[in-house]
């Protein structure tokens, strides 16, 4: 056997179960999901369920809307429209309280008179004047949709059209009301490995999609080519970026004659705001005799990297031992930057021309742990700034800011449980390795003995956690006083790019390190004992709760694995998972599986070890992660191990998992019965 080659891996005696779609595959996977709904069917189940729903379709929940010009737009779900309608009022109407909502169109009657269930999967609206739209409508809930050209004023899809696309992962832009910028696998224009569209063009009215000359191509290694259009000030700059990997990708400005390399480190992130670029460092960038730490904001005229050496950028934000930027946002006149401070959130709003900034006060208090964002904002309009802020006992709330004016509280969520006693804090761990890692713990202000916990994480691609509203766990879970603990481990992004670099690839190890370092934390604060402890984890927060599964199966009762990867030997082969070698390694390179073959769940279960009960989900639509792997790693469990496991897999829902108000909470329904049977019963 060569050097470079592999040793063979025992035949898999699973590898049926990746075909999507196979008969037999399908079978099994409807057979254990019935298994699931009828081991954990009765009352307390159903009553969960009801009130699950009817906090997810509440009428007056909270809207939170996008802002187009004097419009606000709106996807509006509830028990007669589960899809939704697409609505919009004005803003004056909706600032004042008072929105009258005009359906634009009614998704669930499109998908009766289509004989389709659409799920809306977003709009594209035209340049500013324009009465265009492009809608995108998924078949089934995945990230493959469908493009079609909208008339806003006649709420109606435009007949015969030339800008429409089947369904598939296409990103499509406006250039002008004729012009689109369009990269798409279909007519040609072919797929990456990952299954992203390997080509951009544009694409003018009248004429075909197949017949639009490429403006930039990619390779079939890379993650795909992708498409977008800065329309600040009224002036259209076209962008395509050819992502090379997960974190490495080449940014170019099209003048409508060739393509202008944007020259910024490859693992940089450029953003263009008319003649201006904003420039994060993920590693050190030396820019002539200074060299910018990993986190650092850099703003200066975008004909400094495309035309000069960048000399002429300067500092927007530097980072600190526990401050970092999560995003930016641009207004007509400022910058406005969110920044995690030990893992909470600040707004700062920057002049760009000074970069000197004010921070701004949303009025949060100090009784509780609090996260914003900006929801939405129309930088071609002006400086006006719509934000939510939410902490773990605070429902989400949406303000609206103007220049120079006190915050104004627009709306505020309704409570889904009741938080009489209940306290959220933040503690911190020590890993194997000395780092301290901070998590968020929500329970009881008054305990008396160990307690039941449900802990989350998700440790990858340099998302941080932030403290949220816990909708579904809180009525679930907290109001039962029991405790809720969000861990802010390595991989994600709660302390910037260096905390996400720390658990890439062969450092997988530190993010689970991180994670059971939590748990036995817990353990030794008194909070509870590993038979009383479960945790939950979505998409890369599922291979973190398999790996718990596998590597830790003594510090924790119950483990609930959500649309995971898990199979990390064939990874690369399923769905998108090659876009994600970056991020884990590549596993069909002898040296990459080394390491990657010590973080796979799969080929760690061992026969004859105890392991806690599981619940393992995923969607039969999911198109980016896909279900086969959690189908897998559920047949090997029950195959070969004494551990209770449980499967289910919804046909319809895509990487979500779900795909309505009414299958969420059947879905989180069971999700807790199941909790309420392992560690809400343990002790």
């Amino acid at each position: 056997m060569s050097a470079h080659e592999i040793a063979p891996e025992p035949a898999d005696p699973f590898l049926w179960l990746e075909e999507i779609d196979g008969s037999q595959a399908r079978a099994w996977a409807a057979e254990r999901t019935a298994e699931t709904e009828g081991a954990y069917a009765g009352a307390a189940r159903d009553a969960l369920e009801a009130r699950l729903t009817g906090i997810l379709q509440d009428p007056d929940r909270l809207v939170v809307p996008s802002r187009h010009g004097d419009l606000m737009y709106d996807l509006w779900r509830d028990a007669d429209n589960p899809r939704g309608l697409w609505r919009r009022t004005s803003l004056a109407a909706f600032t004042a309280g008072t929105p009258d909502w005009e359906v634009l169109l009614d998704v669930d009657a499109l998908g009766r008179e289509e004989g389709r269930t659409w799920a809306f999967a977003g709009a594209t609206h035209g340049p500013a004047g324009s009465s265009r739209a492009l809608v995108r409508l998924s078949p089934d809930g995945g990230d493959a949709a469908v493009v079609r050209e909208f008339d806003l004023e006649t709420r109606r899809f435009v007949e015969g059209s030339p800008f429409a696309l089947d369904a598939e992962k296409s990103m499509i832009a406006w250039v002008d009301r004729d012009t689109l910028l369009v990269a798409t696998a279909l007519h040609g224009g072919g797929v990456t490995d990952s299954g992203y569209p390997i080509t951009a063009r544009a694409w003018r009215r009248g004429e075909s999609l197949e017949d639009a000359p490429p403006i930039l191509t990619g390779v079939p290694s890379d993650v795909g080519v992708f498409a977008h259009v800065d329309h600040t000030g009224g002036a259209a700059t076209p962008i395509v970026v050819i992502a090379h990997d997960f974190f490495h990708s080449e940014a170019w400005v099209w003048d409508g004659t060739e393509p202008h390399l944007i020259a910024v480190p490859q693992d940089a992130h450029a953003d263009v705001h008319g003649d201006l670029v904003a420039v994060r460092t993920t590693t050190p960038w030396r820019i002539g005799d200074t060299t910018h730490p990993s986190g650092t904001l850099l703003l200066g005229p975008l004909e400094t990297v495309t035309s000069g050496d960048g000399s002429d950028l300067r500092v927007a934000f530097a980072p600190t031992d526990t401050a970092v930027l999560e995003s930016w946002t641009w207004t007509k006149t400022r910058l406005v930057l969110t920044i995690l401070d030990r893992v909470q959130s600040r707004l700062v709003s920057l002049d760009p021309a000074t970069l000197t900034g004010v921070e701004l006060d949303l009025g949060l208090g100090d009784d509780d742990l609090f996260s914003a964002n900006v929801a939405t904002a129309d930088d071609d309009e002006d400086d006006q700034l719509w934000v939510v802020a939410r902490g773990f006992l605070t429902p989400p709330t949406l303000l609206v800011l103007d220049p120079g004016a006190e915050p104004r509280v627009v709306d505020r969520s309704r409570a889904t449980f009741d938080a009489t006693g209940l306290v959220a804090e933040q503690h911190w761990a020590t890993s194997a390795d000395g780092t301290r890692v901070p998590y968020f713990e929500v329970g009881p202000r008054e305990r008396h003995g160990a307690l039941p916990v449900l802990m989350n994480g998700y440790g990858g691609f340099e998302h941080a956690l932030t403290p949220e509203y816990p909708t579904i766990v809180g009525p679930a879970w907290l109001e039962q006083g029991r405790v809720y603990v969000v861990a802010n481990i390595r991989g994600g992004g709660e302390f910037g790019p260096e905390w996400h670099l720390a658990a890439l690839r062969e450092n997988r190890h530190r993010a689970y390190e991180d994670f059971a370092a939590v748990s036995r934390d817990l353990v030794a604060r008194g909070v509870s004992t590993p038979d009383r402890i479960a945790c939950h984890g979505r998409s890369n927060g599922g291979l973190l709760v398999g790996n718990m599964l596998t590597q830790n199966p003594d510090d924790f009762g119950a483990i609930v694995c959500g649309v995971p990867l898990l199979d990390m030997r064939r990874y690369t082969r399923l769905s998108a998972g090659a876009s994600w070698i970056a991020e884990y390694g590549d596993p069909d390179d002898p040296a990459d599986w080394e390491f990657v073959k010590t973080f796979s769940p799969y080929h760690l279960i061992e026969p004859g070890r105890r392991y806690p009960a599981s619940l393992i989900y995923a969607a039969a639509s999911d198109d980016r992660v896909g279900p086969v792997q959690a189908r897998k790693m559920a047949a090997r469990l029950a195959d070969e191990t004494d551990a209770e496991v449980h499967y289910l897999e919804p046909v319809e829902g895509g990487h979500a998992g779900t795909i309505d108000a009414a299958a969420t909470a059947a879905l989180h329904a069971t999700i807790h019965a199941f909790l309420d049977s392992t560690v809400g019963r343990a002790g």
